[in-house]
C-alpha cells in the first residue's frame, strides 16, 4: 500500500513538471524529482529536506562535494554524482547555446559569455579566450584551476596558448568565488604583465573580465588595462 502511495506521488510530481515546468516547485520538490532517478523506490521527501537543512539551499546542495553529499542519510554514490552534475550540466548547456564560434564584439556580449564559462564553479579559475580577427571565439582555454580564492597565472603559458590557437586577440577572464567583482591589485598587475608579454608578439589583450556569481566587471571599462 505504502509503495503504491509513493508511486502515485512520483507520478503526480512528474506530471506536474511536464505540464508546468519547475517554476512553481518548492526547493525540496526539485530535489525530490531529481532523486527519483537515482533512488527508484524509496520516499525521497525526507532526504530532500535533510539535504536542504545540511547545505542551506539548492545551490549549496548542487555545489557540495560529492563525498559530503554521500554522508547524508539516503544518499549513495549515484545520487551524489547526479546532484553534483547539475552545475556542470548547466554550464555546458549555457555554453552550447552560444554556438560554435560566438562573436564577442562588445563588453556586454563578452561578459555574458564569460558568466556562462564560470557558471557553477566554486573555486577560482583563469581563462584566456582566443579570438580571431572578427572577434569570433577560436577557443576558450582553461589555464589554471586554483583553490577557493587563488588561481596562479603564468604569462609564458598564456603566450604559448595564444600562439597555439593562432589568436589575433584575447580576452582574459577569471572568477571571484567570494562574490566581489572588485579587481585586486594583483589582478591589475597580472593583467599588465600579460598584456606586455602578448603585445611583444603582436597579440592584443582586449579586456580582462572578472566574474562573480551573476555579475561581472570589465577592467577595460574601468580604464585598468
Amino acid at each position: 500500500m505504502r509503495d503504491r502511495l509513493h508511486e502515485g506521488h512520483r507520478r503526480r510530481l512528474k506530471n506536474r513538471f511536464l505540464e508546468e515546468g519547475l517554476d512553481g516547485f518548492e526547493d525540496h520538490q526539485v530535489l525530490e524529482l531529481l532523486l527519483f532517478f537515482s533512488i527508484p523506490r524509496r520516499d525521497t521527501n525526507d532526504t530532500a529536506h535533510q539535504l536542504l537543512k545540511k547545505f542551506g539551499s539548492l545551490t549549496g546542495v548542487f555545489d557540495a562535494d560529492p563525498k559530503d553529499l554521500a554522508k547524508t542519510a539516503g544518499i549513495g554514490e549515484s545520487s551524489s554524482i547526479l546532484l553534483s552534475l547539475i552545475p556542470s550540466l548547466s554550464r555546458r548547456y549555457s555554453l552550447d547555446r552560444w554556438g560554435k564560434r560566438p562573436v564577442l564584439d562588445g563588453t556586454a556580449k563578452a561578459g555574458e559569455y564569460i558568466l556562462s564559462l564560470f557558471a557553477g564553479r566554486t573555486y577560482e579559475v583563469f581563462y584566456i579566450i582566443c579570438l580571431d580577427s572578427q572577434l569570433g571565439v577560436i577557443f576558450p582555454a582553461l589555464l589554471n584551476e586554483g583553490t577557493i580564492n587563488q588561481a596562479p597565472v603564468y604569462p609564458r603559458v598564456i603566450v604559448e596558448t595564444a600562439l597555439r590557437h593562432k589568436a589575433h586577440s584575447v580576452i582574459l577572464a577569471h572568477n571571484h568565488p567570494g562574490g566581489s567583482t572588485k579587481p585586486s591589485q594583483q589582478d591589475i598587475e597580472v593583467t599588465k604583465r600579460v598584456k606586455n608579454a602578448l603585445e611583444s608578439i603582436e597579440i592584443s589583450v582586449l579586456d580582462h573580465i572578472i566574474a562573480a556569481g551573476s555579475r561581472y566587471v570589465s577592467l577595460a571599462e574601468k580604464g585598468l588595462i
